[in-house]
């Protein structure tokens, strides 16, 4: 029996037994469609949060207050960057372009009768060059309110709606802890990014920061979280992050050269890499959790298949007794496991593609297609197929043709 023939006979009977076939490729569409839309969506988050981070600006240096393990030996404060760092890093490294120092906190922001907690960042004029901030209405601060220390706000465009619900909050007053701060500016909308809203954001000056509402200062002055920094351009980048990074330790260790740092220096390219290890790694282990589907379906193919060649003993003699040899026998069941798993393979497949574009017309998500992930799904579970197809199929092909007889 050629390979055609045994081709026809499987589709025959599979096809009268359509229901337990369908129920057959369950795990094989299961296992398949997951792995699909695991990578899919993995490969998506990867593209969302590379072009955040592109966003952001690809020049720009953070420089954290605090390490991991540095706590000790040093002269000035553990984990404490000041302003005058900020300052010396925009006078004395030459690959810099501009710096904006940023303290953080988070308070209750009250308009009228509307409330909400809002994250407050206190900064300089810089800060919107730096992190390619853009103003949708009014300004933002400028150098002379910092001087002032001018009670004045500029609004992230979500809070600037939840407080101002009829649209008018230019000009309006915001009341943090008691004291009212003008609204002067509205900052365009950024959207989420890393599960943090950044439009529920109020900016206000570095200065009224510190003097009406953090109060963080040391011996060595106005304590900050972080120190934004753009370099020169973007070759400039590694250069000037050396050069940052042996300042503040000339700054920090005036007695003892070998004490640890008390910061941490962070590119766009060094947190980009960081979330694509995260997101390249939870993509693995979706996928690999997902393959397991395709291992129970194989099992499942498996057992079906043996169960189809106990009902069809009589078939088998038969076939024997008319001439049909056992690698004909093989051949048959063999490929009618294949075909199954080919079948549910070509369904998972249908369905995660269809999953994947739904994904990415309802979210930011821009979930992709990947034909490596089609190839290696597809290609795996006609590999169980065959695995799991072969065993049943041997037992097939070596009943004795007259045990199997006498079950007619």
């Amino acid at each position: 029996m050629d390979t055609w023939e045994s081709l026809r006979m499987a589709g025959k009977t599979l096809a009268a037994n359509r229901l337990r076939s369908t129920l057959t490729m369950l795990g094989i569409i299961i296992g398949n469609a997951s792995v699909i839309l695991m990578v899919g969506v993995g490969q998506g988050a990867q593209k969302y949060a590379s072009q955040q981070f592109q966003a952001l600006g690809t020049d720009v240096i953070f420089v954290i207050t605090g390490t991991d393990n540095a706590r000790r030996n040093v002269i000035a404060p553990p984990n404490r960057l000041v302003l005058a760092d900020a300052e010396a890093i925009a006078t004395q490294v030459p690959t810099v372009r501009s710096v904006a120092p940023q303290i953080n906190g988070s308070e209750l922001a009250i308009a009228g009768n509307n409330t909400k907690r809002a994250t407050l960042i206190g900064t300089t004029d810089n800060y919107v060059k730096v992190r390619t901030a853009e103003v949708g209405s009014g300004r933002f601060f400028n150098a002379e309110d910092i001087k002032r220390n001018s009670r004045v706000v500029t609004l992230g465009s979500a809070i600037a709606r939840d407080l101002f619900p009829q649209g008018n909050a230019l000009g309006q007053t915001v009341r943090i802890r008691g004291t009212s701060y003008e609204v002067i500016g509205i900052m365009s909308e950024k959207g989420a990014f890393l599960g943090t809203n950044q439009d529920d954001t109020i900016f206000l000056p570095i200065t009224t920061m510190t003097s009406r509402l953090t109060g963080k200062t040391s011996p060595y002055g106005v304590a900050v979280a972080v120190i934004n920094v753009s370099a020169t351009s973007n070759d400039n980048v590694s250069a000037a992050q050396f050069q940052i990074a042996n300042l503040l330790r000339l700054r920090h260790r005036t007695s003892d050269i070998n004490a640890d740092d008390t910061f941490t220096i962070r590119t766009q390219q060094d947190a980009l890499e960081i979330v694509g290890n995260i997101t390249g790694a939870l993509t693995i282990m979706l996928a690999a959790i997902a393959g397991i589907s395709l291992l129970v379906g194989g099992i499942g193919i498996m057992n079906i298949m043996l169960v189809s060649v106990t009902e069809r003993t009589s078939e088998i003699g038969l076939r024997k007794a008319i001439g049909a040899s056992p690698s004909d026998i093989l051949m048959q069941f063999t490929i009618e496991a294949v075909i199954l798993s080919l079948l549910g393979g070509a369904i998972g497949t249908a369905i995660g593609i269809g999953g994947i574009l739904l994904i990415a017309a309802v979210s930011p998500l821009q979930a992709g297609v990947s034909i490596s992930a089609i190839c290696l799904a597809v290609g795996v579970s006609g590999g169980i197929g065959l695995f799991f197809g072969i065993f049943p199929a041997r037992q097939a092909a070596r009943l004795d043709p007259i045990v199997a007889l006498r079950s007619i």
